[in-house]
């Protein structure tokens, strides 16, 4: 059994646009000067709290766990709102019909919220097409390994048969943690040099790349 598990944000959707504005709503309720949007963008595959201890080092736990709140009130503003976007990447959605009529089980591992991935997914008509759904509400944020070892479990999968495909190095430190093959996309918001450095097989630069290299999965 052949397992393809994706990162979302970065990967599947691009959702900086929604991230940084309710980032920067957080910051703005805390009182605090919100983090320039590059750096926003750098945490984005992190649980919240990982993230906010990243981009506020000198808040204590306490302010961490504060600002992750004032985050998820937020967004969900925003969804109220109909302001949310996060529009699939050009290609992905043909590109996960084709892999589930293949035969290959599929799985997500992101650090979205379970409400927000089910949303996300949702939103595009993917949600069927997905046997496990892995977020930062039940488990260490990324690169711990707890996520893919999930979706491994809930698909029946081969170790030495499953991807993990990402934007960040997050996601392929997570990869190559769980043991399992790690491929990166350059669509997304960290570079291909630091994908490459960080254990990477290889990055893909198109949808037709991403195809090809999962094909070298027997």
């Amino acid at each position: 059994m052949k397992l393809a598990i994706f990162d979302c944000d970065g990967t599947l959707v691009d959702s900086q646009a929604d991230i940084c504005a309710a980032m920067d709503a957080a910051f703005k309720a805390a009182g605090l000067i919100p983090p320039e949007r590059q750096l926003t963008r750098r945490v984005v595959g992190l649980s919240l709290h990982e993230a906010m201890r990243q981009l506020h080092p000198e808040g204590e736990h306490h302010e961490h766990a504060s600002l992750t709140e004032l985050y998820k009130d937020a967004f969900r503003a925003r969804r109220a709102a109909g302001a949310v976007a996060e529009p699939l990447y050009e290609g992905i959605a043909t590109l996960i019909e084709e892999l589930a009529h293949e035969g290959w089980q599929l799985a997500v591992a992101t650090g979205k919220s379970d409400k927000g991935l089910a949303h996300c997914l949702a939103t595009h008509g993917l949600t069927g097409h997905f046997v496990s759904l892995q977020t930062a509400d039940r488990h260490p944020s990324k690169p711990d390994p707890s996520m893919i070892e999930q979706c491994i479990a809930d698909a029946g999968a081969d170790r030495a048969r499953t991807a993990m495909i990402g934007d960040t190095v997050y996601d392929i430190h997570m990869g190559v943690n769980a043991g399992v093959r790690s491929f990166g996309v350059d669509w997304g918001y960290h570079e291909t040099e630091e994908l490459i450095e960080a254990g990477a097989e290889a990055v893909a630069k198109s949808i037709e790349d991403l195809r090809a290299l999962l094909g070298r999965i027997a």
